[in-house]
Order: structure tokens, then C-alpha cells, then sequence
């Protein structure tokens, strides 16, 4: 009876048990529900750009204007040019990113040489702790510096008479691209070497034991065996840079504006938010992150296809 019953018990179980392709997709499963809801769904206010939307007015009862918002980028030349200028910075700072992108490279081989592991990590912490905090904590860390009334850099300088009067760092356009990178990689450079840490364990320590008894030094073994390591991922991660390109944030330069600055700092996705929500041109702006959105997508092929020519693989 018992053998019965386990036979019928085997059974059902083979019965309802689901096939292992299914299982994977089940897994994938509440990620695509996720990604439907926050990345897909929202599409649906692309709308707006074909109607003169006018906040407390409903979709509905605007009026259709079809391609006028996307025609006005370029039938006005005083709207041209805010659009080239918003351009151009956006192309300079992610091309000063993407140039930038080996530092973190650089970071996790100079940490992996560390010896001392409570040094080491140490220094991983220290250095990853600032990609948790908010740009708004990061700039009140950059006001505690190099305010110009209680500024510790100020201080410091007209102490050691190097200044007679205090500098406006923050309220200066010299160099705004240069500066917002320089914020950008220390929150990001922790962080950003986390993946070529895990590149770099997962090195065969036989490559390093046979070129040690073949009397390769330390600088000889990260030349020919850790940086072939981890090119593959720095290129993959590169070409998501270059898919990326025009998606460089909001946050840091949002925080980090001012009117003596802002010639020089209003990136795309800025320049979306000032002219949507503080322009109050709902419709404008929903136009321009709509040709935002058609260029990323036209890079992310292009980034693939040179992933293919160069590496024999694709990224999508």
C-alpha cells in the first residue's frame, strides 16, 4: 500500500513539474514586471508631445498639434541653438566620462596588489561609500569646502597667504565640464571597480603562478595576464557607456547649477527638467526627451555593432 501510494505520489509530481526553460522564465518573471511598469509603461505620456498640453487641462481636451514641438526645434533659430548648446555639453561631459572610464580600471589593479587585506578593505569601503549618498549630501560636502564665507579651502588658502580674498569655486563657470567629472569619479570610482575586481578573481591563478617561475615581475604580471583579464569586460562596459551616451543624469548637475554656471552645465536631461517642469512647456519637453530617446536607441545599435566587429560578440 505504501509502495502504492509513493508510486502515485512520484507520479504527480512528474505530472505538474515544470519544464526547466519554464523555470528560468518564471525567475525573470516580477524583473520584466518590473521593467514593464517603470520603463515601458510610462511611454505612454509621449502623447503629450502631440497636443499643446496645459497643466489642470485634461489630455482629452487639449489641442491635436501633431508635429509642431518637434518642427519649432528646428524652424527657430533662437530654439536651435539652446538645443545645440544643451547638446554640445551633454557630448563633452559623457565623452569626458568615457575617457575617465579607465580610472576605475586603474583602481581595482592597484588594489588588488594591496597585500594587507584589512588595508584593502578598508580602502574598498572608503572608496565605495560615496556612491550610496545623494548628490544633494555630495554637494553640501562640496559647499563645506569651497564656500566662500565658511569654506575650508578658503580658509586655508588666505592662512597660508596664497589668496587675499575669497574664491566663489562654485559660483564659477572655469572649467564646469572638467569639475562635474571630477565629482563624478569620486562617488563613482569605488563602485565603478567593483566588476573589474570580480574580473580580476576570476583570473586562472595558474597564469600567475607559471609566469612567477618563469621570473615575471609584479609589473610584468598585471601588463600580460590581470589587464588581458579584464579588457573583455571594460570593452562590454565601455560600449554600454557609448549606448548611454546622451543619458548622462540630472541629479549632479540639477544641484550643482546656478545662473553664472548654467551656460555651461545644462546637460539634455536638465534642460528637459527646466523647460518641463519649471517652464511649465509640458509638451516641448516631452518632444525633446522623445529625440533623446531615439538617439540612445540608434547608439545602443551602433555600440553593438561595433561590439561585433571588434569582439566577434553583440551586446543585445
Amino acid at each position: 500500500m505504501i509502495t502504492v501510494k509513493k508510486a502515485h505520489k512520484t507520479s504527480n509530481q512528474k505530472k505538474f513539474s515544470i519544464p526547466n526553460k519554464y523555470k528560468l522564465f518564471l525567475i525573470a518573471l516580477p524583473f520584466l514586471i518590473l521593467t514593464f511598469l517603470f520603463s515601458y509603461l510610462p511611454l505612454h505620456g509621449w502623447l503629450y508631445s502631440f497636443y499643446d498640453y496645459r497643466p489642470g487641462i485634461p489630455l482629452s481636451k487639449s489641442e491635436f498639434v501633431g508635429l509642431r514641438w518637434f518642427k519649432s526645434i528646428f524652424a527657430n533659430p533662437v530654439q536651435t541653438k539652446e538645443v545645440l548648446r544643451v547638446m554640445k555639453n551633454t557630448i563633452a561631459i559623457s565623452s569626458i566620462n568615457i575617457v575617465t572610464s579607465v580610472f576605475p580600471v586603474i583602481f581595482a589593479i592597484l588594489l588588488t596588489e594591496i597585500r594587507k587585506e584589512r588595508f584593502k578593505k578598508t580602502v574598498q569601503v572608503l572608496t565605495t561609500i560615496p556612491n550610496f549618498i545623494s548628490w544633494v549630501l555630495v554637494y553640501s560636502v562640496a559647499f563645506t569646502l569651497f564656500s566662500v564665507d565658511n569654506g575650508l579651502i578658503n580658509h586655508l588658502l588666505m592662512n597660508l597667504h596664497i589668496i587675499k580674498t575669497p574664491i566663489n569655486f562654485l559660483a564659477s563657470d572655469n572649467h564646469t565640464w572638467l569639475n562635474m567629472t571630477l565629482w563624478s569619479i569620486w562617488k563613482g570610482l569605488g563602485w565603478g571597480a567593483i566588476m573589474y575586481l570580480a574580473a580580476i578573481t576570476g583570473i586562472d591563478q595558474e597564469l600567475y603562478d607559471a609566469a612567477k617561475v618563469d621570473g615575471c615581475g609584479r609589473f610584468k604580471l598585471i601588463w600580460h595576464i590581470t589587464v588581458p583579464g579584464i579588457m573583455p569586460t571594460y570593452f562590454v562596459l565601455l560600449l554600454l557607456s557609448i549606448a548611454n551616451f546622451i543619458n548622462n543624469g540630472m541629479d549632479q548637475y540639477f544641484v550643482f547649477q546656478n545662473a553664472i554656471n548654467k551656460e555651461h552645465i545644462e546637460v539634455l536631461d536638465l534642460y528637459v527638467y527646466n523647460i518641463g517642469m519649471v517652464g511649465a512647456n509640458f509638451s516641448f519637453s516631452t518632444a525633446i526627451s522623445m529625440l533623446k530617446s531615439i538617439i540612445s536607441v540608434f547608439l545602443l545599435f551602433v555600440a553593438n555593432s561595433m561590439s561585433k566587429l571588434f569582439r566577434g560578440e553583440t551586446i543585445i
